[in-house]
């Protein structure tokens, strides 16, 4: 798909003819310091949609139009992206973007279209009685530093106390957000939590590594995005620090954040919200009927890989919660109000998945109004070198509730208490 600047879609829209249509726009990045993670994400959720217009006819005998529109992860850009093509008739964004997505969560609301922050985005969203339209299943950052100190008390028999842990994190409002629950899980653990910010776009760490080789941390969780996590990872191996002890999160887990470093890699680990596996049925139906036919987003050489997965399953999750929308309301052209209902209403089961070509790519979970976040479940992966591949090492793990609900709640409520919001269901 031809991608548009913000000036160019605004003059291609206005001439558009007015017809029945489901509107997606993709807030892409394939230019700028993490093009490396906007492009193949961008590819895997262009080409699920491409792949139901090609094989099905669209959804619900309603085609997709798909509308994309480059940020180059720039908050500004992203902010006149989503006013360029809002008016399109919309159903839902996903900026893959932190920055972006606090600015579009008042304008969002105010102009009722719903956001899909998966994985990323203002954690308190998962708060749908105070974000009526934000939705940040099947996880949240809050959840993933729990799985990740969760996969480290399962390694250490059920205990951190006295633990050194470090967080490597990219300085920006994206790096900070797991400060908060970290902070919360060392007072109930007892491990030490050492902070360490990385400036933007994380090309320069040594005096960061060099005080981990002085401090010599027992783990060290990283909170990166794009070449802040390849350089992190040399830094590791150039100081010899254990790959097995280093942790990135699901953002920090990509095969081009690795494959630099060669064979010094081996061992890394990072969360994933869904499973790694190129021989999924759903991929050989798009290679048949997207790549084959020449409709792919991209060049097709990312099928298959970490955060194409990732793009093609939020791409599947906004389709089913079309579908979904279409069965309440008995209307198959839905509107974005529409859209947010089916959104609240979402269930993945295995079933389902297996279904759609896709089994275990992501966890069970069922949405509501009181929760927009899902199970909140992640799981490890490892890095193997000689392969090539990320391997998953553990199952979906939980997060610890007893912590996380109540931080969400203190959070959203303050929100809601500073924007004047009486917290209910739409």
């Amino acid at each position: 798909m031809k991608t548009l600047t913000t000036l160019t879609a605004a003059a291609t829209m206005a001439a558009a003819p007015a017809l029945a249509d489901l509107v997606i726009p993709d807030l892409s990045y394939r230019t700028g310091p993490y093009a490396a993670g906007g492009i193949p994400f961008s590819d895997g959720y262009q080409d699920y949609f491409t792949l139901l217009n090609e094989r099905d006819g669209g959804i619900g005998g309603v085609p997709i139009r798909l509308i994309e529109c480059e940020t180059a992860y720039d908050t500004e850009k992203g902010v006149e992206c989503y006013e360029a093509t809002k008016d399109e008739g919309a159903l839902v964004y996903q900026p893959l973007s932190t920055g972006i997505t606090y600015q579009l969560i008042p304008k969002t609301a105010a102009d009722g279209i719903p956001m899909h922050t998966m994985g990323y985005g203002r954690t308190s969203a998962a708060n749908g009685e105070v974000f009526n339209n934000i939705f940040n299943y099947p996880a949240n950052y809050w959840d993933g530093a729990s799985v990740a100190i969760n996969y480290l008390l399962d390694e250490n028999d059920g205990s951190l106390e006295g633990k050194d842990i470090a967080l490597v994190y990219h300085n920006s409002a994206y790096g900070k957000e797991p400060i908060r629950t970290l902070e919360a899980l060392a007072a109930k653990h007892g491990f030490i939590l050492s902070q360490l910010a990385v400036d933007h776009p994380g090309q320069e760490q040594r005096s960061t590594w060099v005080q981990i080789r002085q401090q010599r941390p027992d783990y060290v969780i990283m909170w990166g995005w794009g070449v802040m996590n390849q350089v992190a990872i040399q830094e590791a191996a150039n100081i010899r620090f254990p790959m097995e002890n280093f942790i990135g999160n699901w953002w920090a887990g990509a095969e081009h954040d690795v494959s630099p470093a060669g064979m010094a890699a081996d061992g890394y680990l990072s969360l994933n919200m869904n499973t790694v596996d190129p021989e999924l049925p759903v991929f050989d139906e798009i290679r048949e009927h997207v790549i084959g036919s020449g409709e792919a987003a991209g060049d097709g050489s990312h099928v298959g890989s970490v955060l194409y997965t990732r793009g093609m399953y939020a791409a599947m999750l906004a389709a089913e919660a079309i579908r979904k929308a279409q069965e309440i309301h008995g209307e198959a052209d839905i509107t974005a109000a529409m859209m947010r209902d089916g959104m609240e209403a979402l269930t993945m089961t295995e079933e389902r998945m297996l279904e759609l070509g896709a089994p275990g790519i992501g966890p069970v979970f069922s949405v509501s109004c009181e929760n927009h976040g899902g199970s909140g479940q992640a799981l490890v992966q490892r890095w193997n070198a000689a392969e090539g591949v990320f391997e998953p090492i553990t199952g979906f793990i939980s997060p610890d509730e007893e912590v996380i609900v109540p931080l969400v709640e203190e959070d959203s409520l303050a929100y809601a208490a500073e924007n004047g919001i009486e917290p209910g269901c739409a």
